[in-house]
């Protein structure tokens, strides 16, 4: 019988995850399987109603579009270390949840914003998906066989490996600067 004898990396840190679309759970799940607690804000109507990017995490579905859903994502931030959104740009500053209104309210919240196509930028506005992304890249060229049309992959190479993974990076980066030095001016993006 094998006997684990360490702690999980990530006990003690909070972690707010906004729900969202493929990358965003996955991160929040990388967390959580490390020892992070981890709430999903999820809609009062979920995306999936079983999600098996929900392991490991707690849940909370409040209304964004009320005064009080918005106050209630407010005082869960204020004693977490991240939030992770995945909306597009300008999203969470128009519901009153921006990074300058929540780091105002938690001067050590890492925030975190996993959006397709970045902050700004002629494609910030569009929806992007992981098939958009191995195919504007090239990548999607490269899988299948020879002189037959492409194969596309599941979510798994630009969603998970090339989002959810980085992102989850840039969070442990920024907890780590925040932790050994004090400074908490990086907002990891991923794009």
């Amino acid at each position: 019988r094998i006997q684990i004898l360490f702690e999980m990396a990530l006990k003690g840190i909070k972690v707010i995850e906004m729900a969202g679309l493929a990358p965003s759970p996955f991160a929040g799940l990388l967390l959580a399987d490390y020892g992070a607690e981890v709430i999903r804000v999820d809609q009062l109507k979920p995306i999936l109603s079983t999600n098996i990017l929900a392991r490991g995490k707690k849940s909370i579905s409040v209304n964004l579009k009320k005064t009080e859903g918005v106050d209630i994502v407010k005082k869960l931030v204020a004693d977490a270390d991240v939030i992770i959104e995945p909306f597009r740009p300008g999203v969470m500053e128009k519901l009153g949840l921006g990074p300058d209104t929540l780091q105002n309210i938690n001067k050590r919240l890492v925030y975190a914003r996993l959006s397709g196509y970045g902050q700004s930028g002629p494609l910030s506005q569009a929806a992007g998906h992981d098939i958009n992304y191995v195919a504007m890249t090239g990548v999607l060229s490269k899988l299948g066989r020879a002189k037959e049309k492409p194969f596309p992959p599941i979510n798994l190479l630009a969603d998970f490996a090339g989002g959810s993974i980085l992102c989850v990076m840039g969070i442990v980066m920024a907890l780590f600067s925040r932790n050994t030095s004090g400074d908490i001016a990086l907002h990891p993006h991923v794009n």
